[in-house]
């Protein structure tokens, strides 16, 4: 493989970055992972930490050197960093649990599958345009009618499908950005996973929380990624967002990946994993003092978090079977 990738996040105007990011890499697949924990809860950065440590830890297991099952993989490593959230909210006896927004991709074989649960996005770009994003599971882009990918994509599957009636859209109007789901929650988590698309020379995908995409539209933030080197582009795009912000600017972070990186832009660093053995990898993400703690009180058990993962899926399974049978 070879491909660009640069990653960034940014306090602005916040007392905490509850932000966490990073990414890995074999010498076949990458991982790409973005969480911003939820403020008005308690620990959103310890959430945010656990979302980040529970993908890594479970990509680095399994990729050898590339997934069997791609999108399989985001599903079960989504349901098991809401898991280990969870265990944490239960062994430090907390009366409320800390939550967080996700957004993850793995490219492999030349093509990417992503998946998110709440508003951080994964923008989609080829030649300086968005080629297409997620879709936040916000009451506004309930009420747009949009699909979690729009264009000519094919549709996502959701771990649990919402619904709203008439009367619920009506009364939410006032709180059109409100998250309905995150992990963490007491309920399951909803979330969107994407087919496999193909990626040409040069696309880019950006991963980003809410701090960058809230203070521009998709046509800015397209602009300020064009025709610019990845590094310059990806640290440019987080100076402006908490510019934008102001005084009081959210946390910013994104990450910016580029497939086979073009010549035009020599001075991108540019990684070629055709050299590494079939048990090689690379990772910006390190164990936090979370995580680590959470691992000493076997939270992070894996038959305990297989067993989790089973009976989450046996309950989205009857959810979408009862579905059916209406």
């Amino acid at each position: 493989m070879k491909f660009s990738v640069y990653q960034v996040s940014r306090q602005g105007g916040r007392a905490v970055n509850e932000d966490r990011l990073g990414y890995c890499y074999t010498r076949d697949a990458v991982l790409l992972v973005l969480a911003d924990g939820l403020g008005g809860h308690p620990d959103g950065e310890v959430a945010a930490e656990l979302a980040v440590n529970t993908f890594s830890r479970r990509f680095l297991a399994a990729a050898s050197p590339d997934l069997p099952d791609v999108r399989r993989f985001l599903m079960d490593a989504l349901l098991a960093a809401h898991q280990a959230i969870l265990d944490y909210a239960q062994a430090a006896r907390m009366e409320d649990n800390p939550r967080t927004t996700v957004v993850a991709a793995v490219v492999q074989g030349g093509r990417f599958t992503s998946i998110h649960s709440g508003d951080s996005r994964l923008y989609w770009l080829r030649q300086g345009e968005v080629l297409d994003r997620t879709r936040d599971h916000t009451l506004h882009e309930q009420l747009s009618g949009e699909a979690a990918w729009a264009g000519s994509t094919p549709p996502p599957t959701s771990g649990v499908v919402a619904s709203f009636s008439p009367s619920h859209l009506e009364a939410g109007q006032a709180n059109r950005n409100i998250l309905f789901t995150c992990l963490g929650s007491p309920g399951l988590p909803l979330f969107d996973a994407s087919q496999a698309q193909a990626l040409e020379e040069g696309d880019r995908l950006l991963l980003c929380s809410d701090g960058v995409w809230g203070v521009q539209d998709d046509a800015q933030l397209a602009g300020r990624l064009r025709d610019a080197p990845l590094k310059q582009a990806a640290a440019g795009l987080a100076e402006a967002s908490v510019a934008a912000g102001g005084r009081h600017a959210d946390n910013t972070s994104l990450i910016l990946f580029e497939w086979q990186t073009p010549p035009d832009f020599p001075e991108t660093q540019v990684i070629q994993t055709g050299e590494m053995a079939a048990d090689d990898f690379a990772s910006t993400i390190q164990m936090a003092p979370a995580a680590e703690a959470l691992a000493e009180l076997d939270a992070f058990d894996d038959e305990a978090i297989e067993r989790s993962i089973a009976e989450i899926n046996e309950a989205i399974r009857r959810t979408a079977a009862s579905k059916l049978n209406r």
